[in-house]
């Protein structure tokens, strides 16, 4: 008897301990969307494993319920929130649009076109995606790690294989190729130009495009990546060192990149749709920042899971289209085409014909 009541013991300590933990990073992610990285980068982490987390705490409510445990009015009060941003991951309901669309748009990190299959080239690669786009016949593509071998020239190239687009493009020259942002339109390019970034090879695009009734600003953006390869980081020394000091700078980063962009932003005299691959989740500072104002194309027009990065579905969602309000979504896709290691996202819209920036 005294057996089991010590195991009985041991168990409702394990439970609780591991409720504590779960409960604890839960806010912990929470705190993270209006915690600022570059004061406290390590609060990014606890956004990042809320999709881990919540499952874990889902299932220890639901055990703290047959239990009758103490603990189920602590997990209870955690899990709160989540009603508002699990379905930023994923969506149950497919939304029921009231007007056909009028507008396409695609956002893809086409991953520098080295992630293809073995023995494909990035030239032969980078010809099977534009087939691939063009066969989406969207409206505006926006392509963040365009790359294109040297000896090819850039202009003749985008001619050849995106006809009846207007491409425009912020790319560096280096001695294997071309590389950078690149913005295809099928309306008129009013106006454009580029956002640099201090320190880093990422940018953000931007091109004013007269859609039917008016003009819209698409920033096509890149944010600053982790720069993290697992299998390269098993065979150095320092690893843990190593990974700490690139996320620490990639987060730290992020915000004063997204602060340049919303400084574009508020000086716009048009409306603004914020397109690309953020490198930050929806529990994110990043994400919110660029949301206020917007709306979210997966939220809004979206169905079931809404990652993008592949090589973690269906965990990490980096990729984002951020639309202003007098547009709304139809619909909105995750095409899980292996040409990257991130997946396309297509979203049609329609207007509303409310005014707002």
């Amino acid at each position: 008897m005294a057996k089991a009541q010590k195991r009985h013991w041991l168990s409702r300590l394990s439970f609780g301990t591991v409720s504590l933990i779960a409960s604890a990073l839960m806010v912990l992610g929470y705190l993270s969307v209006i915690i600022d990285p570059a004061k406290a980068w390590f609060f990014t982490l606890f956004g990042l494993v809320y999709p881990v987390v919540l499952p874990l705490t889902l299932t220890l409510w639901v055990w703290s319920l047959f239990r009758k445990s103490s603990m189920r009015g602590l997990l209870t009060l955690v899990l709160l929130p989540s009603l508002f941003f699990a379905g930023r991951y994923y969506r149950i309901a497919r939304p029921s649009p009231e007007k056909e669309a009028t507008l396409k748009v695609v956002s893809y990190n086409v991953g520098l076109f080295a992630h293809g299959p073995e023995g494909m080239g990035r030239l032969e690669l980078a010809d099977s995606v534009s087939r691939y786009l063009v066969s989406l016949d969207a409206d505006v593509i926006c392509l963040q790690e365009f790359f294109l071998p040297a000896g090819h020239p850039l202009d003749v190239w985008l001619m050849r294989h995106f006809p009846g687009y207007k491409a425009e493009f912020y790319v560096r020259n280096g001695k294997s190729g071309h590389f950078g942002n690149l913005t295809l339109s099928r309306y008129r390019v009013a106006d454009k130009g580029k956002i640099n970034f201090e320190h880093s090879t990422n940018m953000a695009l931007w091109t004013d495009i007269k859609l039917d009734s008016s003009i819209v600003r698409f920033y096509n953006c890149h944010f600053e990546s982790y720069n993290i390869s697992l299998p390269g980081l098993i065979k150095k020394d320092h690893a843990v060192e190593e990974t700490e000091r690139k996320m620490r700078r990639s987060i730290t980063e992020r915000p004063k990149q997204v602060s340049a962009v919303l400084k574009d932003v508020e000086g716009a005299r048009v409306r603004s749709l914020v397109a690309g691959d953020f490198n930050d989740t929806p529990l994110s500072y990043t994400y919110f920042r660029l949301l206020h104002g917007r709306r979210d194309s997966f939220v809004r027009g979206g169905h079931g899971f809404g990652s993008t990065y592949s090589v973690l579905w269906p965990w990490l969602r980096i990729d984002y289209i951020l639309y202003p309000q007098d547009l709304e979504a139809v619909s909105y896709e995750v095409q899980r085409v292996h040409y990257s290691d991130h997946y396309p996202i297509i979203a049609t819209y329609y207007e509303t014909g409310r005014n707002s920036r």
